[in-house]
């Protein structure tokens, strides 16, 4: 069945400007932002659960993602599916924005709905051009390059944030990737 899109969200969508999307935002919703969630409460402008795909989104259509404190919530084995439609609706260069309780931390396990803790690493999986190689040695997903990552202090706990973006004109060849945004991470960071 077609999900059908709200008036105002496909005005933006046809103004061909690019949308910021809010994935998971509830009550939430950042000012200037189109929200997405699986319940139909005030500010979402999508109901759709996240991680079922395809999202009711054209390809190439977002140049800034919000995930706050949705990211600890997706079920791992659901991850790789849910990263995989964020580049399909992202446009080369979009910035993804991504907050939430840090590893196992205490306000990671206090929450009986946390099921995916991250740390450092954990996007150096999506990085091609990350010196750990682990895009390169396990998945080989969609690439989006770690912009920046800081563990940041949380009533009492520890989060995370990163900043991803997202590469859609990369390529690799001889073991080598090869891309818009550089061939090592330092490269990507001066683009």
């Amino acid at each position: 069945m077609a999900r059908r899109i709200p008036a105002h969200t496909q005005r933006l969508l046809d103004s061909n400007s690019g949308i910021s999307l809010d994935l998971g935002c509830g009550q939430n919703k950042a000012e200037g932002y189109v929200g997405m969630d699986s319940r139909a409460v005030p500010g979402v402008d999508l109901v759709h659960d996240l991680t079922e795909t395809p999202w009711p989104l054209p390809d190439d259509c977002v140049t800034l993602t919000r995930l706050s404190h949705v990211w600890e919530h997706i079920p791992p084995w659901k991850t790789l599916a849910v990263m995989d439609e964020l580049h399909r609706v992202s446009r080369h260069g979009a910035l993804v924005m991504i907050a939430a309780p840090y590893g196992l931390g205490f306000r990671f396990v206090q929450d009986p709905t946390h099921c995916n803790p991250s740390n450092e690493a954990t996007f150096a999986y999506w990085d091609p051009l990350h010196p750990s190689r682990l895009w390169q040695q396990v998945y080989r997903p969609q690439a989006f390059h770690i912009e920046a990552y800081e563990v940041v202090p949380a009533n009492g706990d520890r989060d995370f944030e990163c900043a991803l973006r997202v590469c859609k004109r990369g390529s690799e060849k001889d073991g080598a990737w090869t891309c818009p945004h550089g061939t090592t991470r330092e490269e990507a960071a001066h683009e």
